[in-house]
């Protein structure tokens, strides 16, 4: 004998009309698309009810997202299956260097390198960047940044890179 289901899942016609209207909108994401299908499987007064794991199957997602869905239309409503919350843990959340302060370095990168130095390091783009930028950027952050635009740091002032001098002599 089955357990009896710990939530039962009857949409209103607006919720059920809102979820239809999602699902066919281009702009959702699968994520998105996925669970407002799930709901409308489990939904029992529109239509035939598919248990958890007919759900997951149909839907190609495990059952803890079947579940993990469930729990969330019970606890806030289609505006909580609806909408993503981004992890304050995330890359996007924690990137300290934007486009602006990307520009930045790349600027003071290309210019004149400080007196007494034959070429920009990191650690002296790091020292510059805390004189120029408002807020300081790591060592890590600044290689990144010109990693990600295949800024070369070995090149010397005259523009030859390094190791082709050392290779020709």
């Amino acid at each position: 004998m089955a357990r009896p289901r710990k939530y039962v899942i009857k949409l209103t016609e607006d919720e059920y009309k809102e979820l239809k209207s999602i699902i066919r909108k281009k702009a959702t994401s699968k994520t998105i698309r996925c669970r407002c299908q799930i709901l409308l499987d489990m939904d029992e007064a529109h239509g035939k009810i598919l248990t958890h794991e007919q759900s997951a199957r149909s839907n190609g997602v495990c059952l803890a997202t079947v579940t993990n869905t469930v729990a969330k239309y019970i606890n806030g409503g289609v505006d909580a299956v609806t909408e993503f919350k981004r992890s304050i843990n995330s890359d996007n959340a924690r990137r300290k260097v934007d486009g602006c302060v990307e520009a930045r370095l790349i600027e003071l990168a290309c210019g004149p390198v400080p007196e007494g130095h034959s070429r920009w390091t990191i650690r002296l783009l790091e020292k510059e960047s805390k004189v120029i930028l408002e807020t300081p950027v790591s060592r890590e952050a600044i290689r990144n940044a010109l990693k990600k635009t295949n800024f070369d740091l070995t090149k010397t002032t005259t523009g030859v890179s390094r190791q082709k001098k050392t290779r020709n002599s």
